[in-house]
């Protein structure tokens, strides 16, 4: 019978490069950029799941910054535009398992010029390349309020597979939470990733950088 192998190793604080855009581990430098592109109109919306709430001012949203980057886990990176140098968006790695091969992509925060492009997608693209290809993990997990339609579709547009509903799983911001578990394995990443790549390439984009055809991942 086959034994399972532990993870090679933890997360570290390192940078993932891709062709649009870069995952640098957070710091106080990208608190500027993150809340000119997520404070503001939409910022509530941005904000309603996650576990923290709207930074009262820009210099409330740098304290933050110095705290994440003091943390292991989660493991914070902001997401980089590699054409314009600033930071749209942040996420981290969570809940990290090394000796089950196990871990979370969440606190994911997509701002202005992030959310809902080719950024948001290589963000996880680089991101499950790292925890399968360099870190040896088995599981992938997405994680989000049951209620979050949005949430939910995303990771299923990602590639990461339903696997049911923790109900009254948490308590957030004084309300039951049930909780949605996605999650996709070491086996399921050959397909995904070519599919991620297809998708990626430059020539799926028109002029206007429009998608020409959808992402598939299998």
């Amino acid at each position: 019978m086959h034994q399972p192998q532990p993870a090679r190793a933890v997360p570290a604080r390192i940078t993932l490069l891709g062709q649009y855009c870069r995952l640098e581990p957070i710091g106080a430098e990208h608190a500027a950029d993150l809340h000119a592109a997520t404070a503001g109109e939409g910022e509530a919306e941005r904000y309603r799941w996650l576990f923290d709430t709207p930074p009262t001012d820009a210099a409330a949203l740098s304290d933050w910054t110095h705290g994440a980057a003091a943390s292991a886990d989660p493991l914070h990176f902001a997401v980089v535009d590699n054409a314009s140098g600033r930071a749209g968006g942040r996420q981290a790695l969570m809940r990290i398992t090394p000796e089950h091969g196990c871990i979370e992509l969440g606190a994911v925060l997509w701002g202005r010029g992030v959310a809902k492009t080719r950024l948001a997608t290589e963000a996880v693209y680089l991101t499950a390349r790292h925890v399968f290809e360099d870190l040896g993990y088995r599981r992938f997990e997405w994680k989000c309020n049951a209620l979050n339609e949005p949430s939910r579709r995303a990771a299923q547009r990602f590639g990461f597979q339903f696997e049911g509903i923790f109900r009254q799983h948490m308590i957030i911001k004084g309300e039951s939470r049930d909780t949605a578990w996605f999650a996709m394995l070491d086996g399921d990443w050959p397909g995904l990733r070519a599919g991620y790549q297809r998708w990626l390439d430059p020539d799926n984009f028109d002029a206007g950088g429009a998608q020409k055809t959808r992402l598939a991942v299998a």
